[in-house]
């Protein structure tokens, strides 16, 4: 809505100002700057004169007076008053022809608001979870779910089509040291008789096996205590690689088919899939379609060969198929291994080109950590290469690290954060909050409302860093009921919900009160009108930058302004009827606001807690 305005009052300075350049023989750049004063009283639009002193031979301040001048001769000009404050030429929108106007629009739209059009009509394919079948999913994963599951929001939100897939990675070497720690150490062993989920038993010979080759390791730098450091080196690559011939070899006779491996395979894949999908149940992630590597990967290798053909990709002296990449400034890159086994790449390239096949996308946007970015430099380049058009839409969503207040987590050597865990834990600490402040009895279930408290508080605190940055995860502040936090929010939904529902109780006695955006004059209505009107703009940056952190902020700063207004006015019992119409009204438009924007970062909405 503010864009809107925005847009139009650019055009008018526009106009002037190329009225006062002619007539000076000047030229305008091209592009208007336009800010915000920082103030909400001082207006909404601020446009800096700076860059035109230069051209024009004249101080900024008495730029902006000119063409305050020329604007308000224009016969038709956008609604507003204009202002000079030193070198910035000010807008200041009509307060109650805002607020009129949003209270309309806003409450017609039931939780939608923020909703646009920008990308009606595209079909976007968003890969997100991809976990592999060898461990269960830690927090690492679970903000790449968050940022799958707002990401997919945002886009929907304004008007694409969205796919969301998950690529499970259940072939590749790292499978086959779960399946060979699992026939050592865990023979005959079930996630039952272990009393585990499956994928917590998978997970197990995972970290098993990475402890033997440790083990290994360890033994054969005892055996050489003489050694220097070269030599120490060069005995634990041969001690790693002598632990890992056996794991290879199962990878070989999975890719020949050989039924006794392909039997263990399956029976493991399944314990750990079934574990995942509960997980996912848990967790409110969901998706439209499942991929797995172990079908693609051979149309993978299909492509290479092609690629081989048309004499994009090369056969090194090895045996390995390869690509050169010194045309994008990087080096060589392996496509299938000299046995002829593919690797991650390989299968990649399957993978998308099924995709593709399956349901025709104008853009697919693969999550995946900022650690695998050469990747996919090389995945986008090879299907250019391939003569694929579609790949010029592709695009990686690159997020940092995630690590702890004590560290990085290591899934080999078991020291990550496990999501079941996490998530339960969470609930826990959400549900002794709930007993602490004696609300146990107010709710319908404690149990359900914990696990929602739990799920917004893990939302939140994964998405309100931008994607690109590093975090750091702090269970105990992001399940706190204050300052900037999920629950905090939710608490501030519930709030409003609260006073709204009294509201109801007696809303007979102002049927006939028509809302008066006018009545609406102090500086927190006055920033929250703002806030809600340009939340529409918000969310298409959100969307278009496939950034939920926008909407977070957006959310916070809604939050905490109607928190110190609730503090500071009274509602309710406000001086006149009139007022309390035109309060309740605006209230009704923040928790619009809040309902959609939870809906957007995946944060329950919660009317008592």
């Amino acid at each position: 809505m503010l864009q809107e305005l925005r847009e139009s009052w650019r055009a008018a300075v526009s106009a002037a100002l190329n009225a006062i350049a002619e007539e000076k023989g000047a030229e305008v750049p091209s592009e208007i700057q336009v800010g915000r004063p920082p103030k909400v009283e001082q207006g909404d639009f601020a446009f800096p004169m700076f860059t035109y002193a230069k051209a024009f031979h004249d101080a900024p301040a008495k730029i902006a007076e000119a063409v305050k001048a020329r604007i308000e001769a224009m016969q038709e000009r956008p609604e507003g008053l204009l202002s000079v404050m030193g070198p910035y030429l000010n807008v200041k929108l009509d307060d109650a022809k805002l607020a009129n106007s949003l209270y309309k629009r806003v409450l017609s739209v039931e939780g939608r608001w923020g909703h646009g059009n920008a990308l009606n009509g595209r079909r976007v394919m968003l890969e997100f979870s991809c976990p592999n079948t060898n461990k269960p999913l830690h927090l690492g994963h679970m903000r790449n779910d968050s940022l799958g599951m707002a990401v997919s929001a945002l886009l929907k939100a304004e008007g694409a089509e969205v796919m969301k897939v998950n690529l499970i990675n259940n072939r590749g070497v790292h499978i086959c040291k779960s399946m060979w720690a699992y026939k050592t150490f865990y023979p005959g062993e079930t996630p039952e008789s272990m009393g585990e989920k499956g994928d917590h038993f998978v997970g197990r010979c995972y970290v098993r096996y990475a402890q033997w080759e440790k083990e290994c390791v360890e033994k054969a730098l005892a055996a050489h205590p003489d050694a220097s450091e070269d030599e120490k080196k060069r005995i634990c690559e041969e001690a790693k690689a002598e632990a890992n011939k056996e794991p290879q070899d199962m990878l070989v006779k999975w890719e020949q088919g050989d039924r006794e491996t392909i039997a263990l395979w399956k029976k493991m894949n399944d314990w750990t899939l079934q574990g995942l999908e509960q997980s996912y149940r848990d967790m409110g992630i969901s998706f439209d379609r499942y991929y797995y590597e172990s079908d693609t990967y051979k149309l993978g290798r299909d492509e290479v060969m092609k690629g081989l053909e048309k004499g994009v990709f090369f056969r090194a002296e090895d045996g390995s198929v390869q690509i050169d990449l010194s045309s994008i400034g990087l080096d060589k890159k392996v496509l299938l291994r000299k046995d002829g086994t593919s690797i991650y790449i390989t299968q990649d390239l399957g993978t998308a080109v099924s995709r593709h096949g399956d349901w025709p996308f104008d853009s697919m946007v693969y999550v995946v950590a900022s650690e695998q970015q050469y990747h996919f430099k090389v995945l986008f380049h090879c299907l250019k290469v391939l003569g694929y058009e579609w790949a010029d839409e592709l695009h990686h969503l690159s997020y940092g690290m995630v690590n702890l207040p004590n560290g990085r987590m290591k899934s080999r050597e078991g020291t990550v954060v496990d999501a079941d865990d996490l998530l339960a834990d969470l609930s826990a600490l959400a549900l002794g909050e709930i007993r602490g402040k004696e609300r146990e009895a107010a709710l319908e279930d404690a149990a359900s409302t914990s696990h929602d408290i739990a799920l917004g508080a893990l939302n939140y605190y994964l998405l309100q860093v931008a994607p690109e940055r590093d975090m750091v995860f702090n269970p105990d502040e992001s399940i706190s009921f204050n300052g900037n936090t999920g629950p905090y929010l939710q608490y501030m939904g519930a709030r409003i919900s609260s006073m709204l529902s009294r509201y109801e109780e007696k809303k007979a006695d102002y049927a006939s009160v028509p809302f008066d955006g006018s009545l609406l004059t102090n500086v927190d209505e006055l920033s929250m009108l703002r806030i809600i009107a340009s939340f529409p703009e918000t969310v298409e940056k959100a969307a278009l930058g496939y950034d939920p952190s926008l909407v977070c902020a957006a959310l916070y700063d809604l939050a905490k302004t109607f928190s110190h207004y609730y503090h500071d006015n009274r509602i309710l019992n406000a001086d006149s009827p009139e007022l309390v119409v035109a309060r309740v009204g605006l209230s009704r438009m923040v928790l619009e606001m809040l309902k959609s924007a939870f809906a957007l970062v995946g944060i329950p909405f919660l009317s008592a807690m």
